[in-house]
């Protein structure tokens, strides 16, 4: 089997390095960061074969990692997403955004090392458990949104307060400093809206409210 060159995206680091102990034998890693901003940077200067890539990293998240990788000019490298969480409301969102696999932390080195050749060469890879909800999620006809009159009507005070600052720009560190809260807080509101609004990323959910005047005169600094 090919040595895979990998980048280890986590905000953890124990878990790099226990990633790293367990694939030296398989695999080479080439780098490892803990942010997206250092990812993105850290996959430009290596060119890795393939990212695994943390879901709940701080400043967007995974997702926000694909989603600058996509905008790169170059094709960017088979990422295959790696997280504590197999709730849909995570892996959805991923596989959107770019994501070619998705397994959870308690997979075997053996099983990881396989998902990695294989979406190293293209195919996707998902953990058991996830394989049948995924393949529903993409496969069936998209639900039509039922008329409202108004969509803010399903979100919580706080996830309206969060998706306001999300139509400002704001980081998750940003934010949670404004509303008073941690930045994992932040992101588990904006995963909420994210699901209640039918949309696939934060990005998506700020033009989402910025296009319908969710950004304030109060809000000017």
């Amino acid at each position: 089997m090919t040595r895979r060159r990998i980048v280890v995206v986590d905000d953890h680091q124990l878990f790099r390095a226990g990633v790293r102990a367990e694939l030296a034998a398989a695999c080479e890693i080439v780098g490892e960061a803990e942010t997206p901003a250092e990812a993105v940077a850290v996959i430009g200067a290596t060119a890795p074969e393939v990212v695994l890539l943390d879901v709940h990293l701080p400043d967007g998240g995974g997702v926000a990692v694909l989603e600058a990788l996509a905008r790169g000019g170059e094709a960017p490298p088979a990422v295959l997403a790696l997280s504590v969480s197999d709730a849909a409301e995570d892996v959805v969102p991923m596989i959107r955004a770019g994501a070619l696999g998705y397994v959870t932390k308690t997979i075997a080195t053996t099983d990881l090392v396989a998902a990695i050749e294989q979406v190293a060469q293209g195919d996707a890879y998902f953990s058991p458990r996830l394989a049948a909800f995924v393949l529903q999620a993409f496969s069936r006809p998209e639900v039509a949104a039922v008329p409202d009159d108004d969509p803010l009507e399903q979100l919580t005070p706080r996830e309206r307060e969060v998706l306001h600052h999300l139509a400002r720009g704001y980081a998750y560190k940003r934010i949670g400093q404004r509303l008073g809260i941690g930045p994992r807080t932040v992101e588990s509101h904006v995963r909420a809206v994210l699901r209640k609004l039918q949309l696939s990323s934060r990005h998506e959910a700020a033009r989402w409210a910025a296009s319908r005047g969710l950004i304030g005169e109060d809000d000017d600094e």
